[in-house]
């Protein structure tokens, strides 16, 4: 029974998987960033501790995302109506996104940055 469960958990986690890459643009955008990076990663033969800091860091910024586009739903659901508190709650859920990906930037040029300087 608890197999069970557990299956049914996942296919409900998979669909919301599926529903926010289908249906949140700056997550799209936030994956095309993510294949870019995971290319650059194995063009520069990123080593093992350089591969965990920016995987931890990809991980962390789609995983931002994904909550504020469950805080925007859940505003949008209670609140459908403008109202002033909600759209506070809702940029500072976007502003959780925006640290964290100015926070990939920071990272993405410090693993990569020397890297790129080596080419030249």
């Amino acid at each position: 029974m608890k197999d069970k469960k557990r299956v049914v958990g996942f296919r409900f986690a998979w669909a919301g998987l599926k529903t926010v890459v289908k249906k949140e643009s700056n997550f799209q955008l936030h994956m095309l960033a993510t294949i870019i990076v995971v290319a650059a990663g194995f063009f520069f033969h990123l080593s093992l501790i350089e591969w965990t800091v920016i995987l931890l860091t990809i991980g962390l910024v789609l995983i931002t995302e994904m909550i504020n586009s469950v805080i925007e739903r859940v505003m949008d659901f209670i609140q459908p109506g403008y109202d002033e508190r909600v759209k506070e709650i809702k940029d500072i859920a976007a502003g959780v996104v925006l640290v964290t990906a100015l926070i990939s930037v920071v990272v993405g040029i410090l693993i990569f940055g020397p890297k790129i300087i080596q080419l030249f």
